[in-house]
C-alpha cells in the first residue's frame, strides 16, 4: 500500500516537472515584447478608465502614447502638468484642445415644468419613469430631475440644483459621456466650452402649446433668428437650431428678444441664471416667412 502510493506521489510530481517545463519552454518561446514606456506611461494617467480619450482604459491609451498614435493630451482628466510629463518622455509635444463639457439642454425644473403624475412604487430613476409613459412631465422631451446623471459621474462633476436640475461644473467636468448614455430623454450632449449660445429646449411644439407645458420652452417665435448672424441659427421641427460651424459669428445679441429665455449665453458653469434682458421691445413677428433668415424643415 505505502508502495502504491510513493509510485502515485512519483507519477504526479513528474507529471508536474513535465508540465512545467513545456510552460517555461512555451513561455520563452511565445513571449511577445512589450515596450517598457508603456508601464511608466500607465502610470502616469489618472487611471480613471472613463473612455473620454475615446480608447476604452488607460492601459490601451497608454499603449497608443508609446505607439504615437494618439496625443496625450487627449486625456482630459490629466492635469496639464501631467499631459507635459507624459509628453517629454515619449518625446512628443503635448496638444491640448478646446475643453469639452456636458451640457443639459433643458431648462425646465420644477418651477417651469408642470407635471401631470406622481409615480408610486419605488421608481426613483429617470430610467425607471421614463418606462412609464415617458415620464411624468407634461413636457415629453424634459429632464426627470432624479438624479441618474449625478449618480453615475465618477468625478462628481454634477450636482442637482434645489430646482430638480443637474447642473455641471465645467471645471471638474471630463467629457467621459458618461451622463449622455444614462440620460433616458438624450437631453445631455458634450459640447466644447467655446460654444456659447445654447438652446435650453428640445420640445417640438409651437407657440402657446410648447410654453403651457414648459415657461421655457422654445416657442419657434423666431426672434433669435432675426437677431443672429445670417444662418447662424434655423427653426427647424419648431425648434431654434444652431449652426456652430458658424460658431464664430455668434454673439449674445441673439438672446435679447427671446421671450422665455429658452436661448441663452453661457460665459461659466452658471447655465440656470436668469437672462438679463434687455430693454429691446419683444415685437410680434407676423410672418416667419418675412424674416429672411428663418428656415423651416
Amino acid at each position: 500500500m505505502v508502495n502504491e502510493i510513493i509510485i502515485a506521489v512519483a507519477i504526479l510530481t513528474g507529471l508536474g516537472l513535465v508540465f512545467a517545463g513545456i510552460l517555461a519552454f512555451a513561455y520563452k518561446k511565445l513571449k511577445v515584447w512589450e515596450d517598457p514606456r508603456i508601464d511608466a506611461v500607465e502610470g502616469m494617467l489618472p487611471k480613471a478608465n472613463c473612455g473620454a480619450c475615446g480608447v476604452p482604459g488607460c492601459r490601451a491609451f497608454a499603449e497608443m502614447i508609446v505607439a504615437k498614435t494618439i496625443n496625450p493630451g487627449k486625456c482630459t482628466v490629466s492635469s496639464r502638468a501631467a499631459v507635459d510629463s507624459i509628453a517629454s518622455y515619449i518625446g512628443v509635444e503635448a496638444s491640448i484642445g478646446e475643453k469639452v463639457v456636458a451640457r443639459l439642454l433643458c431648462a425646465g425644473g420644477k418651477n417651469e415644468a408642470h407635471n401631470i403624475a406622481d409615480y408610486k412604487g419605488g421608481l426613483s430613476t429617470c430610467r425607471g419613469e421614463a418606462l412609464v409613459a415617458g415620464g411624468p412631465k407634461q413636457c415629453s422631451w424634459g429632464c426627470l430631475g432624479l438624479a441618474d446623471c449625478e449618480k453615475v459621474c465618477a468625478f462628481d462633476a454634477i450636482k442637482m440644483n434645489d430646482n430638480g436640475l443637474p447642473v455641471v461644473d465645467i471645471v471638474k467636468c471630463t467629457a467621459c459621456n458618461d451622463c449622455v448614455e444614462i440620460c433616458p430623454k438624450g437631453i445631455f450632449v458634450l459640447m466644447p466650452i467655446g460654444q456659447k449660445l445654447i438652446v435650453q429646449c428640445k420640445s417640438l411644439l409651437e407657440g402657446d402649446e410648447a410654453e403651457d407645458k414648459c415657461s421655457v420652452a422654445c416657442t419657434a417665435c423666431g426672434r433669435c433668428v432675426a437677431d443672429a448672424s445670417p444662418r447662424l441659427i434655423e427653426i427647424k421641427n419648431n425648434l431654434a437650431v444652431i449652426n456652430y460651424e458658424l460658431n464664430a459669428l455668434s454673439s449674445p445679441d441673439a438672446i435679447k428678444r427671446c421671450p422665455t429665455d429658452s436661448i441663452v449665453w453661457l460665459e461659466n458653469s452658471k447655465q440656470f441664471d436668469l437672462t438679463e434682458n434687455t430693454e429691446l421691445p419683444i415685437g410680434k413677428v407676423e410672418s416667419l416667412s418675412d424674416l429672411e433668415n428663418v428656415y423651416y424643415q
